[in-house]
C-alpha cells in the first residue's frame, strides 16, 4: 500500500462532475493505496480547511483564490498566492501524516516551492504530472515577452519545477522530446511517457435523445460539439468564424459547453448574428455531459496555431469515449495530429488555415465514415488510455511490490 499526497489545482467535488484527476486518484484508492488530496479552491468557496471524506478519501480545500475561467492578470494574481495559502494548509491539517510520495501537477510552475517544502518536510519523493509548458505558451499567445522581467521570472519558477520533481511524467512523445531538447540539464532517466488517461464508460451508444430535444437541437442535424475551457488557447476565434459562415446551414448545430475567459466572443457572436444554429452553454453536470456527448456526431478540438509547445487536449477522451469522431484544428507543434491519423479516428487541419476548417466541417458533416472512425478512437482508447494505465506508471517507481 502507498500513501499518497496529491497537491491539486483542480477537484471537482463528486456530485460537480469528473476530470482525468479525479479517475487517476479513484483510481489509486480502488486499487488498495491511501490517497490524500490538497486541493486549491476559488474565492467565495464556502470549503476553506475541510478535510473530509470525498470518494471514499480524505480531501482538504483550501481558499487560494480563482485560477479558472479568468483573465491572465487575475489568473497570474492568484498563481502567487497558491504556494504560500496552500503550504499553511498542508501544516496545519496534514503536518503529522507519512507518506510514500507526492504526486503534483502543472500548471501553475509557482508550486515548485510548495512542493519542494512539502517533499523535504514529509520526507518523500515527488511525481510531477506535467499538463502545460509555461511560460513559453504565453509567449507563443504574445501575452508575454521572452527576456522581460515577468518572463524571466516564471522561467526561473519553471526550472525550479523539473528540479524539484524526481520523476516528470508528459502527456505525449512530442512533449517528452522537447522537454529534454529545451532543458538539456535535465537527467532524461526522471522524464517519461505519461498520457492523459481516463475511467471509461460501460456503454458509449446513445440511449434516445433526451438533450437534443432538452436544449433545441434538430434531430437531423449534425452536432458539433466543442466541450471544456474557454480561454485564449483554444482560439475561439476560428470557431467564432466558422458559425458565422454556416449561420444559414440547418443541416449543421454547433455545440458548446463549458466556461473560460474567453467565452464571452462566442456569445456575442452568436448574439450579434442572430445565429440559430449554434448553442452556448455553461458547464454541465456529469450526467448531462456524459449523455449530450453521447447524442453528438463529431467532437472538436481546437488550439492557437502560433503554438510552439506541443499540447495535448485532454478533451479529446471523451470523444473518444463515446465512439465520436474528432476534428481537430491545432499548430503543427502538437503530436496529437499522429494520433488522430495513425488511429484513423477523425480528421485534421492547421488551425491558421480557416477555409481548410471550414471545408473539413462540411465535408464530416456529410461523411458516411463517421461511426467507423468514432468506432476506432472507442478501441484506441480502450486499449491505451484507460485510467489503470497511469496508476500502473506510479506504482512502477514507489511501490515496492510492483518493481522487478
Amino acid at each position: 500500500m502507498l500513501r499518497i499526497l496529491y497537491i491539486a489545482t483542480s477537484f471537482p467535488e463528486p456530485e460537480k462532475g469528473a476530470t482525468i484527476y479525479t479517475d487517476l486518484a479513484e483510481t489509486l484508492h480502488e486499487a488498495g493505496h491511501e490517497i490524500t488530496v490538497a486541493v486549491s479552491e476559488p474565492a467565495g468557496s464556502n470549503q476553506h480547511g475541510q478535510l473530509k471524506t470525498e470518494r471514499g478519501f480524505e480531501v482538504l480545500r483550501i481558499i487560494t483564490g480563482d485560477y479558472y475561467d479568468v483573465g491572465f492578470i487575475r489568473k497570474g494574481m492568484t498563481t502567487l498566492k497558491i504556494p504560500i495559502l496552500m503550504r499553511r494548509g498542508i501544516r496545519k491539517y496534514l503536518k503529522d501524516r507519512v507518506f510514500d510520495f507526492i504526486l503534483y501537477e502543472a500548471p501553475p510552475v509557482t508550486n515548485s516551492d510548495l512542493v519542494c517544502w512539502a517533499g523535504k518536510h514529509f520526507g518523500c519523493p515527488k511525481y510531477l504530472m506535467l499538463k502545460d509548458i509555461f511560460p513559453q505558451n504565453a509567449v507563443d499567445l504574445g501575452i508575454m515577452k521572452k527576456n522581460s522581467f515577468v518572463w524571466r521570472y516564471f522561467a526561473g519558477k519553471e526550472k525550479k519545477l523539473y528540479q524539484t520533481a524526481d520523476f516528470i511524467g508528459c502527456m505525449s512523445p512530442a512533449n517528452v522530446k522537447y522537454i529534454l531538447e529545451h532543458n538539456s540539464w535535465i537527467d532524461p532517466v526522471k522524464v517519461e511517457l505519461f498520457p492523459n488517461t481516463k475511467r471509461l464508460s460501460h456503454e458509449p451508444k446513445p440511449n434516445g435523445r433526451p438533450m437534443r430535444k432538452k436544449f433545441g437541437i434538430p434531430d437531423e442535424s449534425c452536432v458539433f460539439l466543442f466541450g471544456g475551457n474557454m480561454g485564449r488557447p483554444q482560439y475561439l476565434e476560428l470557431l467564432c468564424e466558422t458559425i458565422r459562415k454556416f449561420r444559414d446551414d440547418q443541416e449543421l448545430f454547433f455545440l458548446f459547453v463549458g466556461r473560460g475567459a474567453d467565452k464571452h466572443k462566442l456569445e456575442q457572436t452568436i448574439k450579434e448574428n442572430g445565429i440559430r444554429n449554434a448553442l452556448l452553454l455553461d458547464n454541465l453536470p456529469r450526467d448531462e455531459y456524459e449523455q449530450i456527448t453521447r447524442e453528438i456526431d463529431i467532437g472538436l478540438i481546437v488550439l492557437d496555431p502560433r503554438f510552439t509547445i506541443p499540447n495535448y487536449p485532454s478533451r479529446i477522451l471523451s470523444y473518444m469515449e463515446y465512439a465520436k469522431p474528432v476534428l481537430a484544428a491545432t499548430d503543427t507543434a502538437t503530436d496529437i495530429r499522429d494520433l488522430i491519423r495513425d488511429a484513423r479516428l477523425g480528421e485534421w487541419v492547421w488551425s491558421g488555415d480557416a477555409r481548410a476548417f471550414m471545408n473539413k466541417v462540411k465535408e464530416m458533416s456529410k461523411s458516411a465514415e463517421l461511426a467507423e472512425m468514432g468506432g476506432n478512437g472507442r478501441e484506441f482508447i480502450e486499449k491505451h488510455y484507460q485510467v489503470r494505465r497511469s496508476a500502473e506508471i506510479l506504482e512502477s517507481h514507489f511501490d515496492p511490490g510492483t518493481r522487478g
